[in-house]
Order: structure tokens, then C-alpha cells, then sequence
């Protein structure tokens, strides 16, 4: 290998390189956070993976998995990094909460916020808190305060007088416990989930409530401690296809086993889309919609993913009942004038299939019909005891903190 080529695989090749390509794409758009991404080392907070996989700006890096082989912990994808960087407006001085720690993410907002500032990162895990620590000693950000606990308590013991400048929750989480916490004119930047699905949201303060501004399609570790996700989990094929429902009755795995394999119902909707079609207010409908919405997921590497044939990779939509389910699928129609087309389509499985295909059928051309080309629904935040109206269309997700309400107008 040359020189020439060797210093192209360098650190801070790539990491220029990955800078270029957050800019390309619209990730970073400031001058304060451009500066943060060319400066921290993020393979210094990766020693697991390649130099290539440390600096692509599309890939998260897992850190550590459960026995189960579930992600605990990863550094996110820089993109989405600098996006939520961007929306939580940092500057020079500010006081800021990372929720759900690994040291890389810290290190920009130590850059950002400068020697004046203060930052803290608040994770439950003691492996993920020593090497945060180790980390951020090693690339010299040791001003930065790694706090070991539940973040549902102990963010409330570190806050400072006058409260946080910025939250930026770095895990998915089911509600937020931590409004109160921020400076009357700070902002909560938080990967929240309801009815399964999950947005990173800008909240800010807005009157008696706070505003949800800027949903971007998202995933990340689920939170772990008091604040756990409360969602149910059926694996069914030995694993190779999973359901997650947040509420409603338990799931009977066995039934759902037998529906998997069992009669399949099939409706069709009429409702077309290409693969550059922006189609993530469909979830945000059939949540909004329905108590049974949910997500259905395949491992595409198993011969038994193949029992089933969604539409969506991620976070797919389905409908599920205690035996019973019915989920998005798609195929290819004729290509005509219009190029490539495919049509979303739906199967249903169990005792209940043809009822709950109708109803998600139903959601579907619903949302082409009324919401496809809206802007998509508006988020307010409220605390758990406010008297709050619902919305004329819309949804209260009512959690023990907080209401969330989607409201489209």
C-alpha cells in the first residue's frame, strides 16, 4: 500500500471526509458543531470497530449486547448525532444533561459548550460509565462528569442552579421525567416512544406545556432502570419474527405462534408508493389510530423470516390482539407511465384476521386519502395530572409523568 493510501485511511482523513458528508447532507449546519465533528476522535471511543466503520456517517456502533444479543449500548450515527446537536442550539457556556452516556457524544457538546460550560452524562450501566470515563480521560474532555445511575432520579441531584441550558436523551424512551429540570428557555432533545413508534422531538417550553418540534425518524437502545419501555415482545419462529405491542392485553405467544403458521387473509388497498416516497406519517397515523398498532420484525438471515413478507425493513406496521395479527405488505404492479409502482397491501393471521386486515386496510387508505400529503400531526407535551382536551383528531398517549398528544389538524 502507498503513503498516499495509507494517509487516506488515516483518523483524520476519515473523520474530514465524514465531516464533508454531514455537511452534504444537512446534518451539521453550524459552524460551532462542524467544528466539534472535525475535532473529537470518535475511534478513540470505538475500539471495537474499524477506523472505516468508526467514521461512516450513516452507521451506529454497538457497543455491548445482552445475553439475548440485544443491543445495550452504541455510539449513534453521526448524522443523527449532529442532527440533535443542531436542534438542541448549544453555545458557549451552556449547562447540559446527556442522558444515556458512551463518551463520544459528550466529548462534541464539551467542545461546543467550552471550558465555561458544564456537562453531564448520566448512564445506569457501570461498563458503560468506567469507559465513558476512561474515554474521555484518554482524549482529554475530563471535565466532563460521568454520573452512574438511574436517570429517572439522579438528573434531578445534579442540576444546576438556574436548570439545564439542554437535554439530549441519547436512548429510547418511553416518557420524560425531566421538564421541570430545564432553564425556562432550554431545550429537551428526546428519542420518545409511543405506541411503539419513535421520533426524536425538540421540545421547548410553551406556556403550560411544552411544544414537540421537528420529529426525525429514529432508534436507539431502550432505556433500561425505572423508565423501561413498557412494551410487549412476542418472539414467534424461534425469534426469527417478532411483535411489539406497548399495551393491551398479554400476548398469548403460543396462539400467535399457531396463527404465524396457520390461514393468512389478504387485502389489498389500492394505495401505491416508489421507494423514494416519504411515507413515515403512516406510522404516525395508525398510532394515533388504533390501541392494537404495533411492529412487526423479521430476521431476513433465518429461512423462517420467511413467513412473513412486510412491507418495511423497520419499524413495519401491524395490528395485534392477545392471538391475532395483521401487518403491511407490498407488490410490485405493472410498471407504466409513471415508472416502477408498488402497492401496500395487507395479511392478516389468527382467529381475528380478517377484522383486524379490514381495520389496518382502512387505516392505510385513510391516511392516502387525509394525511398523506399533510405536514403531519403536532406534538404537545403536558404533565401527567393537567386537565388537557383531546384533540378533534388526534390521540392522548397517557404515560405516568407526562400526556403526549398528537393532534392533526
Amino acid at each position: 500500500m502507498t503513503t498516499d493510501a495509507v494517509s487516506l485511511q488515516s483518523p483524520d482523513h476519515l473523520r474530514a471526509a465524514m465531516v464533508d458528508k454531514l455537511i452534504e447532507r444537512g446534518s451539521i449546519q453550524s459552524p460551532q458543531v462542524e467544528a466539534a465533528f472535525a475535532k473529537v476522535p470518535r475511534h478513540r471511543f470505538a475500539p471495537e470497530t474499524s477506523l472505516a466503520a468508526a467514521y461512516s456517517a450513516q452507521n451506529t456502533v454497538t457497543t455491548k449486547r445482552d445475553t439475548a444479543g440485544v443491543s445495550t449500548s452504541s455510539i449513534s450515527a453521526p448524522w443523527l448525532q449532529a442532527e440533535m446537536l443542531q436542534a438542541a442550539q448549544l453555545f458557549r457556556g451552556a449547562k447540559v444533561a446527556e442522558i444515556g452516556s458512551g463518551g463520544y457524544n459528550a466529548a462534541l457538546i464539551a467542545e461546543i459548550v467550552g471550558p465555561e460550560g458544564l456537562v453531564v452524562s448520566f448512564d445506569i450501566d457501570p461498563w458503560v460509565t468506567e469507559r465513558a470515563t476512561r474515554f474521555l480521560t484518554e482524549a482529554r474532555y475530563p471535565r466532563v462528569k460521568v454520573v452512574l445511575g438511574d436517570a429517572e432520579h439522579t438528573v434531578e441531584q445534579h442540576t444546576p442552579e438556574g436548570g439545564f441550558d439542554a437535554i439530549i436523551v441519547t436512548v429510547g424512551v418511553y416518557d420524560i421525567p425531566w421538564g421541570h429540570l430545564l432553564a425556562p428557555t432550554g431545550r429537551m432533545v428526546v428519542p420518545l416512544r409511543f405506541s411503539t413508534v419513535s421520533r426524536s422531538l425538540t421540545f421547548i417550553r410553551d406556556g403550560d406545556h411544552f411544544a414537540g418540534l421537528d420529529p426525525v425518524v429514529c432508534g436507539f437502545v431502550a432505556c433500561q432502570g425505572q423508565g423501561a419501555l413498557p412494551d410487549q415482545v412476542a418472539a414467534l419462529a424461534g425469534g426469527a419474527v417478532k411483535l411489539t405491542l406497548e399495551s393491551g392485553p398479554p400476548l398469548d405467544v403460543a396462539e400467535l405462534e399457531s396463527a404465524l403458521r396457520g390461514e393468512r387473509s389478504e387485502l389489498w388497498t389500492g394505495v401505491t408508493f416508489d421507494w423514494a416516497e416519504p411515507v413515515d406519517s403512516l406510522n404516525l397515523w395508525g398510532a394515533t389510530a388504533d390501541d392494537a398498532f404495533g411492529m412487526i420484525w423479521r430476521d431476513e438471515t433465518r429461512e423462517e423470516g420467511r413467513l412473513i413478507e412486510p412491507a418495511l425493513r423497520w419499524y413495519c406496521p401491524v395490528l395485534i390482539t392477545a392471538g391475532s395479527f395483521a401487518y403491511l405488505t407490498f407488490r410490485e404492479l405493472s410498471q407504466g407511465d409513471e415508472g416502477r409502482r408498488w402497492e401496500f397491501g395487507v395479511y392478516g393471521h389468527g382467529r381475528e384476521r380478517d377484522q383486524l386486515a379490514q381495520r389496518l386496510h382502512d387505516h392505510v387508505t385513510t391516511w392516502d386519502h387525509r394525511w398523506r400529503a399533510h405536514p403531519g400531526p403536532t406534538f404537545a407535551l403536558y404533565p401527567a395530572r393537567a386537565a388537557v382536551a383531546s384533540p378533534a383528531v388526534g390521540r392522548i398517549f397517557r404515560k405516568r409523568h407526562t400526556q403526549l398528544i398528537l393532534g392533526w389538524e
